[in-house]
């Protein structure tokens, strides 16, 4: 048996996955997140996209003096998503790291019986991370995609968010695409 939670309690929850913060470090995971995505839609599975923009006068803005992911190109999900992402059981627009911020998304997760949580995305050190957190604050299993992350900001980023995931959630909640393909497979989610 693979350490992959039930699939009517699961939703892949794919996060920020957008122009602005596809770089050479991070442009890799499209398409293992779309081939998932879209596998996972198939089965049955419940997806969540959320995408990040960052208003005139954000904390992002005023503190840190970041500006990028205001315009509608940069907020602009990869194009390999945007018919998964219509298929998608919720969308989230989001101005803060964490889906959990945004009004409702909670409520949605336990009216929906949400109890575990595929978490990909980028950045993995930032909303990806953050996210997986307050899930795992809220009580619902975070399972980290350790190959559908990445960071805009490199691998050192990416390497550092997994670590510190090991150490504040689980090493068994770190897993793999390939886990999950392979559960799916084997009708073992069902």
């Amino acid at each position: 048996m693979l350490p992959v939670p039930p699939l009517q309690s699961t939703v892949l929850v794919v996060v920020d996955v957008q122009a602005g913060f596809l770089r050479e470090s991070s442009q890799h995971v499209v398409a293992p997140i779309a081939e998932l995505l879209d596998a996972w839609q198939r089965a049955g599975g419940a997806s969540v996209i959320a995408t990040f923009e960052n208003p005139p006068g954000s904390q992002y803005e005023t503190i840190t003096g970041w500006l990028r992911l205001r315009s509608a190109e940069e907020q602009a999900l990869a194009p390999e998503l945007v018919p998964l992402a219509a298929r998608a059981d919720l969308r989230v627009s989001k101005s803060t790291s964490s889906i959990l911020k945004v009004s409702g998304v909670l409520d949605t997760f336990r009216a929906r019986g949400w109890q575990h949580a595929l978490v990909c995305g980028i950045d993995t050190d930032s909303c990806v991370y953050d996210s997986a957190i307050d899930l795992f604050q809220y009580s619902i299993t975070p399972w980290l995609l350790t190959d559908a992350c990445a960071s805009s900001g490199g691998e050192k980023f990416h390497a550092a968010a997994l670590l510190l995931a090991k150490r504040n959630l689980a090493p068994r909640l770190l897993i793999t695409t390939g886990d999950v393909h392979r559960t799916l497979t084997e009708g073992e989610l069902q």
